[in-house]
């Protein structure tokens, strides 16, 4: 299925590659570099690119793109799914995915991608048998490595490779038992000049820690389960449940996982969390133009809006920007004509604004468009769908675990048109 795999990084340089079939050239690469170029922003390469001979498959996480070559045909999601499995995996191990920790543990990063793909099928993606065959480096480990010239894999087979539920090893113990859930949401918003909303949609997650000692079984509820339409589950949880009772069932592995991700797209349900006033104008002939920017929270239910950071790509035109900020720093680049403003929390009783004027090349024509102005922010304690968790009970083992449930909603792409 996956022949090869090379990792590119910011620069446009290949520092890894892992061959798990016949060598592919690295000469394929071209294609990707040839479709990055062309690309306005990293982001949007095309995830699958055809070739003569080959299909490049590519994620880009963490600033590193992770191409794939595929031979034949093959559904593109699996890939992505992988690569995606891939990145999540050295995170783990290394707590950072970087091209420095990739570089300094290099040996281990080898030996996973051998375990996780056996002759280009998927084999061991779970973290917890990963763990058990291949153990994750310590300062110590490396040291007694180096010197005895022995590896971090393992001396047995994982004992929850053989088992029903391959996710979770047997014998887990812990003197403090805790299970804690993240509902995150990721709200893409685009806003038209008047403020009525064009499209707007929430991706979410809910991402888990749990420790908890032997083999517990787990029930999540929530208060209006009908709010998930789409939804993508860890293999973990039990379907058919679901289905019936709308209660997500499950044994859970042990640390670190994904539990579900869901999209929320229908108009109505879409609570957009901040409004924007704006009045940007530019007059026919003039080599001034007015620049006046208000923000304001809506729908937060109270809670505070933080992390905010504006940002605007001004026209070609425009030479400088002298405003004055109510609260935060701006920072204006006469090259790339981007005009960032970094505004912290809102205060409604006080809200964030930024007025001025703006200078034009003298005779240059009025502009054809009004800049869009990009919003990233943060809402800690609220889901902005209004998804909320009713209550956790656990099955199978005596002890009473520790339980916390966080919620944050965060900006994706959020725009609004001037």
């Amino acid at each position: 299925m996956i022949h090869s795999l090379f990792l590119v990084n910011a620069s446009g340089d290949i520092f890894l590659e892992k061959h798990w079939k016949s060598v592919v050239s690295r000469s394929v690469c071209d294609y990707f570099f040839e479709a990055l170029e062309r690309a306005t922003e990293p982001e949007n390469v095309p995830p699958v690119i055809p070739t003569p001979h080959h299909y490049l498959i590519n994620v880009l996480r963490h600033r590193i793109y992770f191409v794939a070559v595929i031979q034949s045909e093959v559904p593109p999601l699996f890939v992505i799914e992988f690569l995606h499995r891939v990145v999540d995996t050295f995170q783990d191990y290394f707590g950072v995915c970087t091209e420095a920790a990739i570089k300094d543990n290099v040996v281990v990063v080898y030996e996973l991608l051998e375990e996780m793909l056996d002759n280009g099928f998927p084999l061991a993606t779970e973290s917890n048998i990963l763990k058990e065959l291949i153990k994750p480096p310590t300062i110590l480990r490396t040291v007694v490595n180096t010197i005895t010239g022995s590896t971090n894999v393992g001396e047995q087979l994982p004992t929850g490779q053989l088992s029903v539920v391959p996710w979770r090893r047997t014998g887990v113990k812990y003197t403090n038992n805790e299970a804690y859930f993240d509902v995150v949401e990721e709200i893409d918003a685009i806003i038209d000049k008047s403020g009525s909303t064009i499209t707007a949609e929430i991706q979410g997650v809910i991402d888990a820690c749990v420790k908890l000692t032997g083999m517990p079984d787990l029930t999540l509820s929530f208060m209006n389960p009908r709010l998930l339409d789409d939804v993508s589950f860890h293999p973990c949880v039990r379907f058919k449940r679901w289905e019936a009772e709308r209660i997500l069932s499950f044994i859970p592995p042990d640390g670190n996982f994904r539990l579900l991700s869901y999209h929320v797209s229908s108009q109505n349900l879409v609570a957009i969390p901040v409004y924007v006033k704006h009045n940007i104008s530019f007059r026919e002939g003039s080599s001034q133009g007015r620049f006046e920017l208000t923000l304001g929270p809506k729908q937060t239910m109270g809670k505070v809006v933080e992390s905010v950071l504006v940002s605007s790509q001004l026209p070609r035109g425009v030479l400088n920007a002298n405003l004055n900020p109510s609260q935060g720093t701006y920072t204006f680049d006469p090259v790339t004509k981007l005009l960032s403003w970094d505004v912290g929390k809102i205060n409604p009783q006080k809200l964030p604004s930024l007025k001025g004027s703006v200078s034009l090349q003298a005779g240059a024509s009025k502009p054809d468009e009004n800049p869009t102005i990009n919003i990233q922010f943060k809402i800690q304690q609220l889901a902005i769908s209004g998804l909320k968790v009713n209550r956790l009970d656990m099955y199978g083992e005596k002890y009473k675990p520790f339980k916390g449930i966080k919620y944050m909603t965060k900006a994706g792409k959020f725009q609004v048109r001037t």
